[in-house]
């Protein structure tokens, strides 16, 4: 029962399902990416990608002196939610590269 309570809780803020949404859409972004395309502060962004690493939902991996966040690879428990998302992919703004390194060395 607490497994549901923590899923419902992780889906009940549009900035993480935004947030789960770019990262359907264009795969492993870094903090910087997410805050600029979503026009939200550093520390909120990542307390939301904690909150959503701590529940399996997302990983990280350091690329030199970058953190990339993407959706996990089993990601069965989420399917439902995952596929409500898909379908809002097209309302997403358009990504915002935070610098020309980022992507250069990471995508």
């Amino acid at each position: 029962m607490q497994r549901l309570v923590t899923l419902a809780k992780l889906f009940s803020d549009e900035n993480r399902i935004k947030i789960v949404a770019l990262l359907m859409k264009y795969g492993s972004l870094c903090v910087c990416e997410i805050c600029d395309t979503l026009r939200l502060s550093q520390p909120l962004v990542s307390r939301h990608l904690r909150q959503m690493k701590e529940a399996g939902l997302i990983v990280s991996e350091r690329r030199g002196k970058w953190m990339l966040y993407a959706l996990a690879e089993e990601n069965e428990r989420f399917a439902c939610w995952l596929d409500a998302v898909r379908a809002h992919l097209s309302e997403l703004p358009p990504l915002v590269a935070c610098s020309r390194y980022c992507r250069e060395t990471n995508g």
